[in-house]
């Protein structure tokens, strides 16, 4: 190795390492720590990080929170080890917005902050300011974490307040907050409506906006991040008999919506995104085996073609893609709505 180029070293070998193995290479000298510390390396690095053996399933439980690997052949996780949450919060504080490239956009419910904060380096940003920026209400806000064209990660807020709209763009560049304009419906302001976390996927973050009631109005709001402009999409022909909820996933940068119909029982059909229209890809019965219950999340994609399900009284399940559909559910382990995120391990640092 002494006869290859420090380029070859540092951006085809070290580019390759788990993302502890560059912060203890950062340590060799100060040449090391200066090239892992480029955004040209961080940016390949995370490129070459996004493979299903570095998936992690992050649980929080009240003071701490753990990190453990997913072990694919049995569809559960493996040894877990403990992560100590580097800024002050109390008991059961923590929630979980948006992820993103080993980045996690989480609130403090105590004092209503947003932080952006990456768990394998414990590095963590605050973003509230004076003005009230960067303040987060559940129920009301919905949260969308993305990075555009310039390699700038952003997070885009809206907020509701009072019948009033708001919309902010948080810039990790620039470290600063701007309003940008968006003009929707009246009725979307209305906390009848429901606002899901941004879902980034192709250039573009995906809301869903779905009415609390049963025939309700649902529809997706997309927000190109290059262009900063805003549009709206219908949702999927799905029956109206019962509650409606759409749940979007980015799959190998594909946007996918498992859609949920039905009171006691559920019936859940996985859908594509081709251009504005919703493609079917498959169908699943009724599903009254196990209490998925009302509120029914299918959170993440496992790179292994597995999905996980889980419900809002925080039962965890996967469904096996290669089965015939949906015939069997497995129970992975106890996981709390807000308390938990499938994420990659990176150096991306939430400040520059």
């Amino acid at each position: 190795m002494a006869d290859l180029p420090t380029h070859t070293i540092v951006f085809e070998i070290l580019t390759r390492l788990p993302a502890k193995d560059v912060g203890r290479s950062k340590s060799v000298c100060k040449q090391w720590y200066a090239l892992l510390s480029t955004q040209d390396f961080v940016k390949i690095h995370c490129s070459r990080s996004v493979v299903s053996s570095n998936q992690r399933v992050l649980l929080i439980d009240d003071l701490m929170c753990s990190v453990r690997p997913i072990i694919s052949n049995n569809n559960d996780y493996g040894p877990s080890s403990t992560v100590t949450f580097p800024f002050h919060h109390q008991n059961n504080d923590v929630s979980i917005l948006s992820h993103l490239n080993g980045l996690l956009c989480v609130c403090l419910n105590h004092t209503y902050e947003l932080l952006l904060w990456n768990p394998t380096t414990t590095a963590f940003k605050r973003l509230s300011t004076p003005d009230s920026h960067g303040f987060y209400i559940n129920n009301l806000d919905a949260i969308g974490l993305y990075v555009d064209a310039d390699d700038d990660y952003k997070v885009l807020h809206i907020k509701r307040r009072s019948g009033v709209l708001g919309v902010y763009v948080y810039s990790r560049e620039v470290d600063s907050w701007r309003n940008i304009p968006f003009i929707t419906r009246q009725e979307y302001l209305s906390p009848h409506f429901n606002w899901s976390a941004g879902t980034f996927c192709g250039g573009t973050l995906y809301f869903t906006v779905c009415e609390c009631w049963i025939g309700g109005t649902n529809v997706v709001i997309c927000f190109d991040v290059n262009s900063e402009q805003f549009k709206e999409i219908s949702f999927p022909p799905v029956p109206s008999n019962g509650m409606v909820q759409g749940v979007l996933v980015n799959v190998k940068n594909v946007l996918h919506m498992f859609a949920s119909t039905g009171m006691f029982e559920m019936t859940i059909d996985l859908w594509t995104l081709q251009g504005d229209y919703w493609i079917k890809v498959l169908s699943c019965p009724p599903i009254p085996p196990i209490s998925l219950s009302l509120w029914c999340d299918i959170t993440h994609y496992v790179t292994n073609g597995n999905w996980f399900v889980m419900t809002k009284l925080g039962k965890l399940f996967t469904i096996e893609m290669d089965m015939k559909p949906f015939e069997c559910f497995y129970p992975v382990s106890w996981f709390r709505g807000f308390k938990g995120a499938v994420f990659v391990q990176t150096i991306v640092s939430p400040s520059i």
